[in-house]
């Protein structure tokens, strides 16, 4: 293959601007994540979880007594995969816990919207879980390992840091 083919194939990597877009697109448009938390000697623990944003933070529930539950309340830092292995967005937030009564009407109705509602069950049953991110990277192959965070420190970036 002429250098100049090879060249070609190579991909371009996506600027800051476009990948926090399509940061945001996927958040928005989705409702489906990987939620992995960890705890001291017990391993880390991923569960496939349905989620709501609100444009500043995710929310999901899930059973008051798991696991999950368990290891936010140990260990509040969780880490969020939207996507697949070609195409992912990362997230590293901050979790805390919503009681069923205290959650935001508007995201308790789009949350029953995409899952189970908490609502429908015994008071105790259910929490929410509040994902403030902190840090988000977004990839979709090697070629963008370099500049793929694009929110540190809760922050959205203004220019490519890694």
């Amino acid at each position: 293959m002429p250098p100049d083919e090879e060249l070609a194939s190579v991909p371009v990597p996506r600027s800051l601007v476009e990948r926090q877009a399509d940061a945001h697109k996927r958040l928005e448009s989705g409702f489906q994540m990987w939620l992995a938390t960890g705890n001291d000697g017990r391993g880390a623990h991923l569960i496939p979880v349905a989620y709501v944003w609100d444009g500043s933070v995710l929310y999901t529930a899930t059973f008051a007594s798991s696991r999950t539950v368990m290891n936010t309340k140990a260990h509040p830092q969780v880490r969020v995969a939207l996507g697949d292995t070609a195409d992912v967005v990362m997230i590293d937030a901050s979790a805390t816990t919503v009681e069923v009564t205290d959650i935001d009407d508007d995201i308790a109705e789009r949350y029953a919207k995409v899952s189970t509602d908490p609502r429908t069950y015994p008071e105790g049953k259910f929490v929410y879980l509040h994902l403030q991110p902190q840090r988000i990277q977004v990839w979709n192959g090697i070629h963008e390992f370099a500049g793929r965070t694009v929110m540190l420190d809760g922050r959205w970036l203004e220019s490519s840091v890694d």
